[in-house]
């Protein structure tokens, strides 16, 4: 290799014979340059990548958190579903009861007249051998019929909405006691 010039000295210079005269300028020397590192600009694209890397590491404990307090609440719910009692909850309430309409006869008229539809009543059997005591708590009215002209002073009869052991009690104890109602 020659000092003049950058070409190998097998390959013919351009001003001998061999090339014909060219347009193009001379040929230069490349500089020597460290080779380029693609997609990494000095130190700090490495300080952005660790950053990023941080960054998702916080977010996926996040969520990694939320998502074992929402399995922490649905977990107390899908017990509750299954017939579980919660912990520290209330238990569940018992299965409904069928209602059945009971037609009882109170002895104060007057205080039938004060009852309407929708109304909750306790009934209290009065009987003279012993104390009052309660026959049916929270009884719901479905009816209050129209008041009888010749009964006197028979009383009034109202139409009760209540379990079907609670209205064989009921019908006992207006057979054999007189019967009252407090409001609810």
């Amino acid at each position: 290799m020659s000092r003049t010039s950058p070409l190998p000295a097998s390959f013919p210079s351009p001003a001998s014979s061999a090339f014909p005269a060219s347009p193009c300028p001379p040929a230069r020397p490349v500089p020597l340059f460290p080779p380029l590192r693609v997609g990494r600009v000095g130190r700090g694209g490495g300080r952005l990548r660790r950053a990023l890397r941080r960054r998702r590491r916080v977010v996926s404990a996040g969520l990694a958190v939320a998502a074992a307090a929402a399995l922490a609440a649905g977990g107390a719910r899908a017990q509750a579903s299954r017939g579980a009692a919660p912990p520290g909850g209330k238990p569940p309430p018992p299965a409904a009861v069928r209602l059945v309409s009971a037609p009882v006869r109170i002895a104060d008229g007057a205080t039938v007249r004060l009852l309407r539809p929708g109304d909750r009543v306790d009934v209290v059997a009065a009987e003279r051998a012993g104390p009052p005591r309660v026959v049916a708590v929270a009884a719901r009215v479905a009816e209050v019929p129209a008041p009888e002209r010749d009964m006197g002073d028979g009383g009034a009869l109202v139409v009760l909405s209540v379990p079907r052991e609670t209205a064989r009690t009921l019908v006992g104890a207006g057979a054999a006691a007189r019967l009252a109602v407090t409001l609810c």
